[in-house]
């Protein structure tokens, strides 16, 4: 088991560490998450809100600090799940995948209680950490690989 240290955990309790592993997994594949979370046991739990799909609007603000306006809708799914110790978890994701949304409300929950962080860190959330870290290097490098420098040269004439 990896121990988390207080500063991590924030003054809410687990706030740093849960936002962490939303992170995470809301930019991870469903599937990876799925074998990952096999290694776990999972205690009893149930769904609050079963997986469901729905628009959120997206708002926007020209330069940063002008004034707010609405720039589109978005498809979100969302799901919240309940272990049967209380602790209530909330997964939302980008688009139609309400697996991932169940998987991400799971995993909340789970890193909320005393006997689950660990393992939800160290069996799932530090393995996808690895391979998004891995992925946005490569990605990195590529584009790297394509990068021009243009120079202008100043004749002095004169």
């Amino acid at each position: 088991m990896t121990a988390i240290s207080d500063e991590k955990r924030g003054s809410g309790g687990s706030i740093v560490v849960r936002k962490d592993a939303m992170r995470i997994l809301a930019h991870s594949a469903t599937e990876d998450v799925t074998k990952l979370l096999q290694a776990v046991a999972l205690p009893n739990h149930e769904f609050l809100r079963e997986p469901e799909s729905g628009l959120v609007m997206m708002r926007g603000r020209i330069g940063g600090d002008g004034r707010a306006f609405n720039l589109g809708e978005a498809t979100v799914s969302r799901a919240v799940a309940r272990l049967m110790s209380g602790e209530v978890g909330f997964g939302y994701t980008l688009g139609r995948d309400q697996d991932k949304a169940r998987l991400m409300a799971l995993c909340d929950a789970l890193i909320q209680t005393e006997q689950f962080v660990g393992d939800i860190e160290a069996r799932v959330i530090a393995p996808l950490r690895t391979a998004l870290s891995q992925r946005r290097s490569r990605q990195a490098a590529e584009t790297a690989a394509t990068k021009v420098d243009f120079y202008t040269m100043v004749r002095g004439e004169g």
